[in-house]
């Protein structure tokens, strides 16, 4: 059965009209109709959309469960001197966090207080959060969570092509393509509706997958309707060269294309001319002829060579890596070879995994940028935001730390003394967990708003209850730069507060004279005037067109322009409009194998879980489907450990050590394990990955480590906190 035939259909009778919006989880963003019964319950039903044509995953139908969780957060708790979660009033909750932000403030410095993300933030809540950090708390230290998400492809696009919008095309332009090469990315478990644009290219038998595992994804490339690779872990990049050699020498790059729209071609061909087939093969353990048989089926699909059109696409599989960005590069590389960016029905692009990982990162969460996709360091950029938020560019911080080093800082001498967090549950989602659990502890104050106890909350000093997805109006964009319309279907439970409210209240504390609109219609007006003349234009946006035409694509400049579907058709955003080909080399792995850790481990994302689960894990459903963690094991491996299926595992790593059971299956290398990070606990994948990151983009290793595994001789009880949240 294909993964688009398990896509469950509306249930008999199911409502057909409600409001329409979209699903809290990925950057698919799927249509749905969320309707209301008379006993108060609320269903979804999926609605025609360019993205998800119809359909939803598991976690689409299972949404509504969030809105009626016995585990809803509703009140504000502060921690007592006993170290307990005690319920408070607004009033308490928030002059708590003022008057402790004031004094660090005053007694060391704008930089001792920091705040941290989340690629699930609505555009507006994204906008006011930079906005309050640079203006009220005039503090650099802003990061969000999206730099473990979409770091290395920003950055390998941006100096590649000059600009960087996940894809810059529709979705559904996939759907004519000849050939796609989908590396690291397993989108029939991550985006399952998304499959449907495949459609085609499998059955001309041009889908290319590159993974160590044979995953969902691979399985689509089966029985001949493409190509599965497996290279060694961490190698991705010397594959891409590789391939980008074979172009090359056998004279399939779209030359016409190459002199008219791209630069640096005479060093590109030095730089591959080390990476000849043979010499591939030894480091990826690919076959030369499987080399080839990518290069000749890409080519074959450019439009330079009468194919139908091509595609290269990444996700976190070969981003997250010490050489995300230059892997990135590389995929764009070899694009640009075979003419495919700036083409109709062919391109490059990154699958933006969260949410609002792409509108997330244009308008100010992160560390080096001001909305609208502006750098900080800009200073035509900084009086054009400043102006809109009636401050003094002068006083506006400059380049705070990125994700990693931030978290690393934090209470320690010279670091933050306290920590905002909001939409992110770092105890889960950042590498080298247990560490990120001291660095919290030695904070003098950590507030995190969030509708459900997720582990990060269980440990803050202040949790602050706020709405979630169908209770607020608020813009999302897509993985495609498509910006589109969250609606509010129900209100929130009593005691529940917007952050778009809490920042307001919490600016007005603090005794700042900037103003911040609580209603989201108003801020998005604030948002679109603040990124107006930037990259990431939302300028000719606001509620009120969104509500009357179809979701736009920015740049949209004004609010007579119809959107921007396909970039780069006429030029390149870079000097005389040529994108750039980079020369790039294969490093490696930074935790590599070695004689106490002779396995790799690689990690990933279960079809019924998402992000850190702190949501999926307390959806019934899907609990069920996917109930604990596992890892998997080729069962020539598990043989060397003496390790039979569902036998407990001992994972070890220089981080940490963890405990699961084993799932024995030969859909992976036999030097390689996988476990999805979904889990807390001694199950966390998190807790065993390094915090090693790319030296460009600040994107931490997690997709790869060396590991030791043995067979655990120790009690089952080891595993009684791995669904426990709040366990260490």
């Amino acid at each position: 059965m294909s993964v688009v035939d398990q896509l469950p259909a509306p249930a008999a009778g199911a409502p057909a009209a409600g409001a329409r919006t979209h699903c809290p989880y990925c950057a698919l963003q799927c249509a749905q109709t969320l309707s209301t019964g008379d006993d108060g319950t609320v269903t979804a039903t999926a609605r025609q959309f360019p993205t998800n044509k119809g359909g939803m995953c598991q976690k689409g139908w299972t949404s509504p469960t969030l809105l009626r969780s016995t585990e809803r957060l509703t009140t504000p708790l502060v921690r007592d001197a006993a170290g307990g979660l005690q319920p408070a009033s607004w009033g308490e909750a928030l002059e708590l966090v003022a008057t402790t932000l004031a004094r660090l403030r005053h007694e060391h410095g704008p930089q001792s207080v920091a705040v941290f993300g989340g690629g699930g933030l609505t555009n507006e809540k994204a906008y006011a959060l930079g906005k309050f950090a640079r203006t009220v708390l005039a503090t650099p230290n802003i990061d969000y969570n999206g730099r473990f998400c979409m770091a290395s492809a920003a950055a390998g696009a941006n100096r590649t092509l000059g600009l960087d919008r996940g894809l810059p095309f529709p979705l559904e332009d996939l759907g004519g393509a000849q050939a796609i090469m989908l590396l690291g990315s397993n989108l029939a478990e991550t985006m399952p509706p998304s499959v449907q644009h495949l459609a085609r290219t499998r059955a001309a038998g041009g889908v290319i997958v590159v993974d160590p595992r044979r995953s969902a994804t691979a399985e689509l490339a089966a029985d001949g309707q493409g190509v599965h690779v497996q290279p060694v872990p961490g190698t991705d990049l010397a594959f891409l060269l590789g391939v980008a050699h074979i172009v090359l020498a056998e004279d399939l790059a779209d030359t016409d294309y190459l002199e008219s729209r791209t630069s640096g071609l005479d060093d590109m061909r030095r730089s591959l001319a080390l990476w000849w087939p043979e010499r591939t093969e030894q480091v990826t353990g690919v076959p030369v002829a499987t080399l080839r048989r990518v290069a000749f089926l890409l080519a074959g699909a450019s439009p330079s060579r009468g194919g139908t059109g091509a595609y290269i696409l990444t996700g976190r599989g070969v981003e997250q890596s010490t050489q995300g960005t230059d892997t990135v590069t590389a995929a764009i590389t070899l694009a640009l070879l075979l003419g495919l960016p700036g083409r109709v029905g062919s391109g490059y692009g990154a699958i933006t995994g969260q949410g609002n990982g792409q509108g997330g990162r244009e308008h100010g969460q992160k560390a080096d940028q001001l909305p609208g996709y502006r750098s900080i360091e800009d200073d035509a950029a900084r009086a054009h935001v400043a102006g809109v938020w009636g401050v003094d560019p002068a006083d506006l911080p400059r380049t705070g730390m990125p994700a990693i080093r931030l978290l690393q800082s934090l209470g320690t001498p010279d670091g933050p003394r306290a920590l905002l967090v909001h939409g992110s549950n770092v105890l889960v989602s950042a590498p080298d967990a247990d560490s990120v659990r001291r660095r919290l502890r030695d904070l003098e104050l950590l507030v995190v708003c969030d509708f459900l106890p997720s582990e990060t909350a269980l440990a803050a000093d202040v949790v602050l209850p706020v709405t979630q997805w169908a209770e607020e109006e608020g813009t999302m964009t897509s993985l495609e730069g498509r910006v589109i319309r969250r609606r509010r279907v129900v209100h929130p439970p009593p005691g529940v507060r917007s952050e778009l409210d809490i920042l307001a209240d919490l600016a007005q504390r603090l005794g700042s004279p900037v103003h911040f609109d609580t209603d989201p219609a108003l801020v998005f007006d604030e948002l679109a005037r603040a990124s107006a003349g930037g990259r990431a234009d939302y300028a000719g946006l606001s509620h009120a067109r969104l509500d009357t035409e179809e979701p736009l694509f920015w740049p949209v400049p004004s609010a007579d322009h119809p959107g921007t579907p396909r970039m780069f058709l006429d030029r390149f955003p870079m000097p005389q409009g040529r994108a750039r080909l980079i020369p790039v080399d294969h490093r490696g792995p930074s935790d590599d194998l070695r004689a106490d850790a002779p396995v790799f481990l690689i990690t990933g994302r279960l079809l019924a879980h998402y992000q850190s689960g702190a949501q999926t894990r307390r959806v019934p459903e899907l609990v069920r489907t996917a109930p604990s963690p596992y890892v998997e094991i080729h069962p020539l491996l598990a043989e060397r450990y003496g390790i039979a299926d569902d036998d407990l595992v001992q994972l070890e790593t220089g981080r940490g050590r963890g405990v699961v059971r084993a799932r024995l299956t030969e859909s992976i290398r036999t030097d390689t394990v996988f476990l999805p990070f979904h889990w807390s606990g001694t199950s966390s994948a998190n807790r065993l990955t390094t915090d090693a990151v790319d030296p460009i983009s600040g994107m931490p290793e997690f997709k790869v480590c060396a590991v030791a595994v043995s067979r655990w001789a120790g009690s089952p009880d080891v595993l009684l906190d791995q669904n426990l949240l709040g366990s260490s």
